[in-house]
């Protein structure tokens, strides 16, 4: 009868156990598309391609799908040490039962911190300490975690911004240039935008433009 109850117990433990696995796992994969947006790197990238587009004066070229799949594959590439380091810390460890889940949350929030901290400014992160009458964190592991990725978000968006303003700079010069051309000529009937996109590509091109933008991304970081 204590064998019954002993193996009962322990099919009882290892069904509960996969039953956390499985709740974790479907948790993590409906907050994917969150974490990646907010958390990481996705966010500058795809407003910084985004601008890259505009200021070519090119509404569908790129595509749409191909901004954002770039857009995702830099972000893996960038965030591919933090992920290997939530994956040894964290997943591993929970998987193999040598942690329990709120020790695993804990230790996934550690390298997402560290990553988040590098990118927020002070000014944004004491905005959200101080509406939140949070107290001064000692270090990146005292940031909570809800205070950190708002920080985190408008930090990026301003960057991203600051990018892109650069980036329209030259094909700004461009477009006046070619208005002040042919409104010398009396050409005033003809959109300027016509004749200055081409040589926005041929600068675009010339410069190496995708090596370029791709390579300032992957420094600001």
């Amino acid at each position: 009868m204590n064998d019954l109850m002993n193996a009962l117990s322990s099919t009882s433990g290892d069904t509960v156990s996969v039953s956390v696995k499985i709740l974790l796992l479907m948790t993590v994969l409906s907050l994917a598309p969150s974490i990646l947006i907010l958390l990481t790197s996705f966010t500058r990238i795809v407003i910084v391609l985004s601008f890259v587009r505009s200021s070519l004066g090119m509404q569908t070229a790129p595509p749409n799908q191909i901004i954002i799949g770039l857009a995702l594959f830099l972000t893996f590439f960038i965030m591919a040490p933090t992920f290997s380091q939530v994956n040894k810390e964290a997943l591993t460890p929970l998987f193999k039962d040598k942690i329990t889940l709120e020790e695993a949350y804990d230790k996934a929030q550690v390298p997402f911190k560290e990553f988040m901290a590098k990118q927020t400014r002070q000014k944004d992160l004491q905005l959200f300490l101080d509406y939140a009458h949070e107290k001064q964190p000692k270090s990146v592991q005292d940031i909570p975690i809800t205070t950190l990725v708002p920080a985190f978000a408008i930090s990026e968006l301003k960057t991203a911004f600051q990018m892109g303003f650069m980036i329209f700079i030259p094909f700004l010069v461009i477009d006046m240039v070619v208005a002040s051309v042919l409104m010398s000529m009396g050409m005033m009937m003809l959109p300027p935008v016509t004749i200055s996109l081409p040589f926005k590509i041929l600068l675009f091109v010339l410069v190496d433009g995708w090596y370029l933008v791709v390579k300032s991304l992957l420094e600001s970081f």
